[in-house]
């Protein structure tokens, strides 16, 4: 269980929230509500205050790589710094089955990154977020520039990660999928956060 108790971080006044264990969370509202600066302030790669925790283990009691290894975030545009990209996984082989699932050839491993478009650049640091089995995702715009085959794809292994007992909490423009994925949302305006519909 992800728990948030008056939480709050660069233009979003404090709330509270938990996400329980194989549970989807939409994260919507106007482009610059905070969506970003909420993911990445609860993934402790942004300032925040108030109390975050996991299973009942406060943020504050772990190392930040600890905390973003059971809480892991996808950024919007995936950092890539090597020239290779297996070269970004700590362990490929637990990312090479999840690869088909995604659309994407188990040799992706050895290709360049210089050869990657956007969708697979995408895909390839999901997996590489998935092969860390971290207990919550933070997604930020997951699927943006995948086509409907990948997007389609993506969404069935995010379904199995639930099944699993995975919590997400993700961003998402696109109704159809917030509505696909998620049961409830939380719905940021003007630096308020509310619940609400996907």
């Amino acid at each position: 269980m992800l728990s948030l108790v008056r939480f709050a971080a660069r233009g979003i006044e404090a709330f509270d929230f938990a996400l329980a264990p194989g549970s989807c969370v939409a994260l919507a509202g106007p482009s610059g509500s905070g969506k970003t600066v909420l993911l990445r302030a609860i993934a402790d790669l942004d300032p925040s205050s108030g109390a975050a925790s996991l299973n009942g283990a406060g943020r504050e009691t772990m190392s930040a790589p600890q905390w973003r290894g059971l809480v892991g975030y996808l950024a919007p545009t995936p950092g890539w710094w090597a020239d290779r990209v297996g070269t970004h996984f700590s362990d490929p082989e637990a990312a090479v089955p999840m690869l088909p699932a995604l659309g994407l050839p188990e040799d992706a491993m050895s290709w360049p990154v210089a050869r990657l478009s956007t969708g697979e650049g995408q895909r390839l640091a999901l997996a590489r977020l998935l092969a860390g089995a971290p207990e919550v995702l933070l997604l930020d715009e997951p699927t943006a520039g995948l086509d409907a085959a990948a997007t389609a794809k993506t969404e069935k292994l995010l379904k199995d990660r639930l099944k699993k007992g995975v919590s997400i909490l993700f961003v998402s423009h696109d109704r159809a999928q917030r509505r696909r994925l998620a049961k409830r949302a939380l719905k940021i305006s003007r630096g308020r956060v509310r619940p609400g519909a996907p």
